[in-house]
């Protein structure tokens, strides 16, 4: 009888692998945030010795930096590394690129931006708009990879084939005091012209919108009216339960509850799963997600600070925290017309260098909002 029963037990167990209701993983690792650099980002930070320079030496070595790496950066409104005043350090000889004109389905760059705040906005008939201030801080291309060498980072398992071949560009931002950096770290910024970076971002682009190393990329990149993608990373919060992490409401605090005020309850165990199923809303790590916010308008430009208004409340991350952003892929927000391709070049007779650009559906601040007509 014994016997029986367990060949019985193997015809089930036969009968449920070949109707698929057994369970099947469908990955061998936890998704877990990723707290570590890509694999194309090389050490960056060295142990620091105190090497007694005298003011005379000190002087020297930032001579022999400014000669191998260009001079420092121009900032606006970030203080960075050696800020200086001078212009014409971020403009760059742009003859060897041909001029190339912008068709539908070219890919342009991205900048790496902060965000530094919310601000409101009101249009002209009176309606509120939550904006985002992001703010490009110092951009400046580092190098770029052809599409025959750039090989993208692939998850385990994972094939992409591309419709069209694509490049890379390498951008940087935030200028940095090279003697704090390791040799490896700052031999990615030997022949770009500029100062080692402390933050890069790879974007991919299309061949036709490459640019030489040491472009600047500033807020006029984009213009009032379009339509971006900001990509951040949520505010990291750890292991959380679920009335935090997913709003549960928790059960009474008295009148019979033992202990049980904040847990998720029952799941639901029984029937033919006798598993947890993907999915359930239980405790875990909370926050540091990579999300996308697609569609974004741009509501007002100020080009003396690198500073853009942004139609989002709700953009992830913390204050003073980087953001990523980049033309939008929607397909009715995609740009109708001619932008700036392959980017803005900045000359020295910029007319608005310093001025505020609006939309002119917003209202602007400087003028009246009530006018009186003499009768």
């Amino acid at each position: 009888m014994i016997a029986s029963v367990f060949n019985s037990l193997g015809l089930l167990q036969r009968n449920l692998v070949l109707t698929g209701l057994h369970q099947v993983r469908s990955k061998n690792y936890l998704n877990r945030p990723r707290l570590r650099n890509p694999i194309w980002f090389v050490k960056k930070e060295r142990t620091l010795h105190d090497d007694h320079l005298t003011p005379e030496n000190k002087t020297f070595v930032k001579e022999v930096l400014h000669s191998k790496f260009g001079p420092p950066a121009i900032i606006k409104g970030v203080l960075t590394y050696d800020q200086k005043n001078d212009i014409s350090s971020s403009l760059i000889n742009t003859e060897e690129l041909p001029p190339v004109q912008w068709q539908p389905g070219l890919k342009r760059t991205g900048v790496i931006a902060r965000k530094i705040g919310q601000y409101p906005l009101w249009k002209k008939d009176g309606t509120k708009i939550r904006t985002t201030l992001l703010q490009i801080i110092d951009n400046h291309v580092v190098k770029y990879i052809p599409p025959e060498e750039f090989k993208p980072a692939q998850e385990p398992r994972q094939r992409r084939n591309w419709r069209k071949p694509y490049g890379c560009l390498m951008v940087g931002a935030q200028s940095m005091d090279p003697s704090l950096l390791t040799k490896e770290y700052c031999g990615l910024f030997k022949d770009s012209g500029v100062m080692p970076k402390q933050h890069l971002c790879r974007f991919i682009v299309s061949p036709e919108a490459r640019l030489l190393p040491g472009t600047p990329l500033n807020v006029t990149h984009f213009r009032v009216g379009d339509y971006v993608d900001v990509r951040g990373k949520t505010v990291d919060h750890g292991f959380q339960g679920v009335v935090k992490r997913h709003g549960f409401k928790g059960m009474p605090a008295s009148h019979g509850v033992t202990k049980t005020h904040r847990k998720p309850g029952n799941i639901g165990a029984g029937g033919n799963k006798a598993r947890v199923w993907p999915g359930t809303r239980l405790p875990g790590h909370m926050g540091n997600r990579w999300r996308v916010l697609r569609g974004l308008k741009i509501w007002r430009i100020n080009t003396k600070y690198n500073v853009m208004w942004v139609q989002s409340g709700n953009i992830a991350g913390d204050t003073n925290g980087l953001v990523y952003i980049y033309d939008t892929i929607l397909p009715l927000r995609k740009y109708q017309e001619a932008p700036a391709f392959p980017t803005y070049l900045q000359t020295e007779n910029d007319s608005y260098a310093d001025e505020d650009i609006w939309h002119e559906e917003i209202h602007n601040f400087k003028h009246g909002s009530i006018t009186f007509k003499e009768e």
